[in-house]
């Protein structure tokens, strides 16, 4: 299943900021909508898109049996109703980082930058989805979907801090955080 974002005048989410972390950022716009379909929504773009990002929710790469259990047990679903703020963080990572082989990465990822044991804290509070690009030909390699209610932005704002302080993030070339809001 593909999923695509789409930056402009209308959509299911208001954008309420966007900012450039590292690299080039996007365009402003004023709304983000979000397709899933069985193909990548690459062809006539409605008038009033500014910019498309499309990935596919994939399989675990980085995560062993035991963590994805815990995962598991804490995680909360997207699309909950009390979760009216999200972002979208689109990242892409160095050459250096695809160099390395998967042992080397899941080193990094976990070993020394506990993504996935620091980050289970914030569950179920913050819900999250990762769709990979990379192979898709998209100008980022990961779109990183977060929901929360608003009374966790606070804490979903900890959780990036947290993770951008990391050796993996050491490896990241481009990144734009984008905040929404829907109404209820």
């Amino acid at each position: 299943m593909f999923t695509t974002f789409r930056g402009g005048q209308s959509g299911g989410w208001q954008v309420t900021s966007i900012t450039r972390v590292k690299g080039e950022t996007l365009p402003k716009v004023a709304a983000l909508s979000i397709v899933a379909s069985d193909a990548i929504a690459l062809p006539l773009l409605p008038a009033q898109t500014s910019w498309r990002l499309a990935g596919v929710a994939s399989h675990l790469r980085y995560t062993e049996k035991e963590e994805r259990e815990k995962l598991a047990a804490v995680q909360a679903g997207l699309g909950r109703s009390e979760a009216t703020h999200a972002a979208l963080i689109p990242i892409r990572k160095s050459a250096a980082w695809w160099e390395l082989t998967q042992e080397e990465r899941r080193k990094i990822f976990e070993d020394k930058s506990h993504h996935i044991a620091g980050t289970l804290k914030y569950l179920p509070a913050i819900a999250r989805q990762l769709f990979h690009a990379r192979d898709l030909g998209m100008p980022f390699d990961f779109l990183t979907w977060f929901e929360f209610a608003p009374e966790h932005a606070s804490l979903f704002d900890e959780l990036v801090a947290m993770l951008r302080a990391t050796e993996e993030w050491s490896f990241v070339e481009r990144e734009v955080d984008i905040r929404v809001e829907r109404e209820v």
